[in-house]
C-alpha cells in the first residue's frame, strides 16, 4: 500500500471515481480554453487598442507582458494554493477572479488601467490554469479513462491559441477591440457556475501543510525575472544592461529557491516532483516544444497578413486546419494509443512529425501557393503536437502524491510560460537578424524595388528562425525518448527509471484508488 503522509486523516483511501467527473470535464476544458486563447487573442486587437487609448509604442508591449509576468511568476504559487486550499474552491475563485479583471480591460479608459486588468488576469489565471490540470490528476485515475480525459484536454492546451486567433479577428474585425475581454466573462460565469455544481473533489488529498513564504518569494521573484529578461531581449536587444541584469538576477534567485526547497520542511515546490526523470523529461520537451510553436504563430501571422494580404478573420480561418490536426492527434491517436504503447513512443515521433511539418515552411517565400506548403505544414504540426501533447499533460502529473497535483500542474504551465516568453523573444531575435542582414546585402547588390525587397527579407527572416524551430522540436523529440522511460499506463510494472523511488512514484495513485 502507498504512503498517504501529508494527506488529511479522514478518507484517506477515499479516491473512488466520481460519477460526475465527465460533467466535470467539460467545465474544466472550458476554463482551460478561456485560458489558452487569452494567450493569442489580445494580440489581434492590439493595434485597435494602441489607438483607442493613446498607447505609446514603447508601451504597447506592456498589454502582453504585465499578463506573462504576473501569469509565469505566480503559477507555482497558484499551484501551492490549490494543493492548500482546495482545487474547486481555487478553480472558481481563480474563474470569477479572471472574468472580473477582463470585465476591467473591456472597460479601460487609459493605459493604466488596461495594464492593471492584464496583470490581474495574470494572477487569477496562474490561480486557475493549475488547479483545473491538477483536479484531473486527482479525479481520472483510471488509465483508459485518463487518456480520454488528457486527449480533450492536451487538444484545447494545444489548439487554443490558433482559436483565439479566430475569434480575436472576428471580435476586432466586426465589434471593437473591447469585445476580446469582454468575451471571457460569459466563459469564466458558465464554467465557475458548472464546477461549483458539478464537481466533487476527491477526499484526502489536500496539503495542510504550512505555506513556504521564502519559497513563495524566491520563485515568483526569480521567474518574473526570467520572463521579463526574454521579453525585454525581444525588444532591447540581448546586450542590454537591463536584459543582461535580469538574466543574472533570475539565475541567483532561482539556485536560492531550489537551495531552500532542499531544506526546508514543507517546500513550496519538493523537489521529488521535478526530480523523477519522467516528469523532468516532460517538462523539458514540452517547454521546448512550446518555444517552437510559439515563434510558429508569430510568423505565420504576419507572414498571411503581411505578405498574402490577409484579414484578420481569413488569418484565423487559415489557422483551423492546425486546429483540425490537433484535434485528432489528441483525441484519435494519443488517446487511443495511450494505453497500448509508452509515452515516449507517442511523444517522440510527434514532436518529429512537428518537425516535418515546421521544415516544410523554411520553403515560405513571397508567392507561396497556402494549398500547396502552409495547409500541409499546419496538417503535419497539428498532428504531431496533438499526439505528443495529450500523453505529456497527463505524464506530468500522473505518479504525483494527491497533494503534490497543484504544484506539479503548475510546472506544466509555468514550463509552457517561459517556452512561449523565451520562442518570443528568441525565434524573434534571429528573423530580425536574418531580415536585416538580407535586405542589407541586397542593397548592396543594387535592388531597384524597396517595397518587394522588403517582403522578401522579411520573409527570409521567417525561414531562417523557423530553422531553428525544426531544431528545436527534434530536440524536444530527443529528450523525450532518452528521458521518459515509464511503461505504458496500466500496463504493469513501469520500466526502470534507475531508482527505486521512481517506480513507486509512477504506480502511486492508481494504487490508492483502487
Amino acid at each position: 500500500m502507498s504512503k498517504t503522509v501529508g494527506l488529511d486523516k479522514t478518507d484517506q483511501f477515499s479516491l473512488a471515481p466520481d460519477p460526475s467527473r465527465w460533467k466535470a470535464l467539460a467545465f474544466i476544458a472550458l476554463a482551460q480554453l478561456m485560458v489558452v486563447l487569452d494567450a493569442t487573442i489580445v494580440n489581434i486587437a492590439l493595434p485597435s487598442a494602441q489607438h483607442a487609448l493613446h498607447i505609446s509604442d514603447a508601451n504597447k508591449q506592456w498589454v502582453i507582458t504585465a499578463y506573462a509576468l504576473a501569469f509565469g511568476g505566480l503559477l507555482l504559487f497558484g499551484g501551492r494554493i490549490a494543493d492548500l486550499w482546495g482545487r474547486k474552491r481555487t478553480f472558481v475563485v481563480g474563474l470569477l477572479g479572471f472574468a472580473a479583471a477582463s470585465a476591467l480591460g473591456g472597460a479601460a479608459t487609459g493605459e493604466a488601467m488596461l495594464l492593471g486588468s492584464r496583470a490581474l488576469q495574470g494572477a487569477f489565471g496562474a490561480l486557475l490554469a493549475p488547479a483545473a490540470l491538477s483536479l484531473l490528476a486527482v479525479m481520472f485515475t483510471d488509465a483508459k479513462e485518463r487518456a480520454k480525459a488528457f486527449g480533450i484536454y492536451g487538444a484545447i492546451a494545444g489548439g487554443g491559441g490558433a482559436v483565439g486567433l479566430i475569434l480575436g479577428g472576428f471580435l476586432t474585425e466586426y465589434l471593437n477591440w473591447r469585445w476580446t475581454f469582454f468575451v471571457n466573462i460569459p466563459f469564466a460565469i458558465v464554467a465557475a457556475l458548472g464546477a461549483y455544481l458539478v464537481i466533487r473533489e476527491p477526499a484526502g488529498t489536500r496539503n495542510r501543510s504550512p505555506l513556504d513564504v521564502p519559497g513563495v518569494v524566491l520563485s515568483t521573484t526569480g521567474l518574473v525575472a526570467l520572463v521579463y529578461g526574454f521579453t525585454r531581449a525581444e525588444s532591447a536587444g540581448w546586450s542590454d544592461a537591463l536584459t543582461i541584469t535580469m538574466f543574472i538576477a533570475s539565475a541567483v534567485l532561482l539556485t536560492a529557491f531550489v537551495t531552500v526547497e532542499a531544506k526546508v520542511r514543507n517546500p513550496l515546490l519538493p523537489l521529488r516532483v521535478i526530480t523523477n526523470r519522467n516528469r523532468g523529461g516532460v517538462y523539458l520537451s514540452l517547454g521546448l516544444a512550446i518555444i517552437a510553436m510559439f515563434g510558429l504563430f508569430l510568423f505565420l501571422t504576419y507572414y498571411l497578413q503581411v505578405v498574402k494580404g490577409f484579414s484578420p478573420v481569413k488569418t484565423g480561418f487559415a489557422f483551423l486546419p492546425m486546429i483540425a490536426g490537433m484535434i485528432t492527434g489528441s483525441t484519435q491517436i494519443g488517446a487511443r494509443l495511450m494505453t497500448r504503447v509508452a509515452p515516449r513512443l507517442l511523444m517522440g515521433p510527434g514532436f518529429l512529425t512537428a518537425a516535418v511539418g515546421m521544415l516544410l515552411l523554411t520553403q515560405l517565400d513571397i508567392d507561396t501557393s497556402y494549398a500547396g506548403v502552409i495547409l500541409p505544414a499546419q496538417i503535419l504540426l497539428g498532428l504531431g503536437m496533438g499526439t505528443a501533447f495529450m500523453p505529456a499533460m497527463s505524464l506530468a502529473t500522473i505518479g504525483v502524491e494527491p497533494r503534490d497535483a497543484g504544484v506539479a500542474s503548475a510546472m506544466v504551465n509555468t514550463s509552457q510560460q517561459v517556452g512561449g516568453a523565451i520562442g518570443t523573444a528568441l525565434l524573434n531575435t534571429i528573423a530580425a537578424s536574418a531580415t536585416t542582414a538580407y535586405a542589407t546585402g541586397h542593397l548592396a547588390l543594387g535592388a531597384t524595388n524597396p517595397e518587394l525587397l522588403k517582403l522578401q527579407a522579411m520573409v527570409h527572416g521567417f525561414s531562417a528562425a523557423i530553422w531553428w524551430a525544426v531544431g528545436i522540436l527534434v530536440a524536444a523529440s530527443a529528450i523525450a525518448v532518452t528521458l521518459i522511460n515509464t511503461g505504458r499506463p496500466g500496463g504493469g510494472p513501469v520500466a526502470q527509471s534507475g531508482s527505486g523511488d521512481d517506480v513507486q512514484d509512477e504506480v502511486r495513485i492508481p494504487v490508492v484508488a483502487h
